[in-house]
């Protein structure tokens, strides 16, 4: 057992932040938090300290692409061919040494756990590698080095569009029917060791995946009561206007005749919907993850956030595109984008913006037991510097971790018992990623 001296922490539970709160760290849960205490023998742990983050939307090999295709004029779909640029070229090995690049740069912005939505699946040519789940177990792999955890949202993607065939580097997403991809899915599950990651499944969105197929997905679930749903929701018009279309319905409406909108069920990016979208997800309890920095990189418009919270959906926050990785940036955007949709202020408080990064990020990929400075939790840490320039003066409070810090002041973060990033690592993980990056545009050229 260890004990620490947390100077200020975040205890939602205790009526928000606490001074001189004791913690006891044992097989890498806490077995005690006393606020107010003053005892004889424990670490000190300066700065405002609150549980750690989790970002339930990436894709890691995005992270290649983050000033680039800022370069020039275009819309979602030009993003997207230079996407599949960098998607095409990549193998287990160069997918391992990005992907643990970019989960470190996670660690180090106090992110303690992510959900990985994966559809890098083949070879470029579409065939299986001979460990048919070698790229989903380079990325758990890539989570163990990097010291998070990771929930591998295993994708099904079978479609280029409202059932036209899988096309170009979209081969390699495709297992060819949902019986081929439940069954790897289900030999990845075997693979992993639960103790640091997790399988959930996905659908890529309801263009890669026809309806006459969304039921057998929903069975493939039948006999998992708590593994994670999630699948990207009308993130563009044009998905919308297509849906409608093809099955006469929403995408929203969509998966609820097919049985996959449930409280298991997270939908990234819900940025256009309807009245009745919002009354569907929000009567479900689903989880909703917002990316405000990839949908305004992006261009994909502001989601009703708000409203959606109103109806009974819970959010979560994702880094996606990594255009930027900042859960505190996430964190504001949310409010700050409210701000400009509808021309007021205060839509949302710190502490809900907070539980949205941690207890309900957590909860989306499976990762009930994380997300709180809590007896019986995973000791998941994550200590902010309140004296910077960004935060000295702000408060030490929730409002400084949300309205004020950024990744940078983040000094410290342990994640299940152990301290993985210690102030001074950033440059070694910028030297990382500086290689890894270099080498996947080396093997594009």
């Amino acid at each position: 057992m260890t004990a620490y001296l947390l100077e200020r922490a975040w205890l939602p539970e205790s009526g928000g932040v606490r001074d001189d709160v004791l913690v006891e760290v044992e097989d890498g849960r806490f077995t005690a938090v006393t606020p107010d205490a003053d005892p004889a023998r424990a670490v000190p742990v300066r700065g405002l300290v609150v549980p750690g983050l989790a970002n339930t939307h990436s894709h890691a090999f995005h992270r290649a692409l983050r000033g680039r295709t800022q370069r020039g004029r275009g819309t979602f779909w030009t993003w997207r061919d230079q996407m599949y640029d960098v998607a095409a070229r990549l193998d287990p090995e160069a997918y391992l040494a990005l992907a643990r690049a970019t989960y470190r740069e996670m660690a180090a912005a106090g992110i303690t756990c992510v959900g990985e939505f994966h559809y890098l699946h083949h070879r470029p040519d579409g065939t299986p590698y001979d460990d048919p789940n070698a790229m989903g177990l380079a990325l758990v792999e890539a989570a163990r080095q990097a010291g998070i955890r990771v929930t591998v949202l295993d994708t099904l993607y079978l479609s280029s569009g409202f059932g036209a065939p899988a096309e170009g580097v979209q081969v390699r997403y495709s297992d060819g029917s949902v019986a081929r991809w439940a069954a790897r899915v289900a030999g990845l599950e075997a693979g992993v060791d639960a103790a640091a990651a997790r399988v959930g499944r996905a659908v890529h969105s309801v263009r890669a995946v026809a309806e006459t197929q969304l039921a057998a997905v929903a069975a493939t679930m039948s006999d998992q009561p708590s593994q994670p749903f999630h699948v990207h929701l009308s993130e563009q018009v044009a998905e919308n206007e297509g849906c409608l279309a093809a099955s006469g319905v929403t995408p929203a409406r969509l998966l609820d005749r097919h049985g996959l909108l449930h409280d298991r069920t997270t939908l990234v990016h819900a940025t256009h919907l309807t009245d009745d979208d919002i009354h569907l997800i929000g009567a479900a309890r689903a989880h909703v993850s917002f990316c405000p920095t990839t949908e305004r990189d992006l261009g994909d418009g502001i989601g009703p956030s708000r409203r959606l919270r109103d109806a009974g959906a819970r959010l979560t926050l994702g880094s996606d595109s990594h255009a930027v990785i900042d859960p505190f940036e996430e964190m504001r955007a949310v409010e700050l984008d409210e701000r400009l949709a509808t021309q007021q202020r205060g839509h949302w408080t710190a502490a809900e913006l907070l539980a949205a990064a941690t207890t309900d990020g957590h909860a989306s990929l499976g990762w009930p037991d994380a997300g709180a400075i809590a007896v019986g939790r995973r000791a998941d840490l994550v200590v902010i510097d309140p004296g910077t320039p960004r935060t000295a003066g702000t408060g030490r409070d929730e409002f400084t971790a949300v309205f004020a810090a950024a990744a940078e002041d983040v000094r410290r973060v342990m994640a299940d018992g152990r301290w993985i990033v210690e102030d001074g690592d950033r440059a070694a993980i910028g030297r990382e990623l500086e290689d890894a990056v270099t080498r996947t545009w080396e093997a594009l050229a």
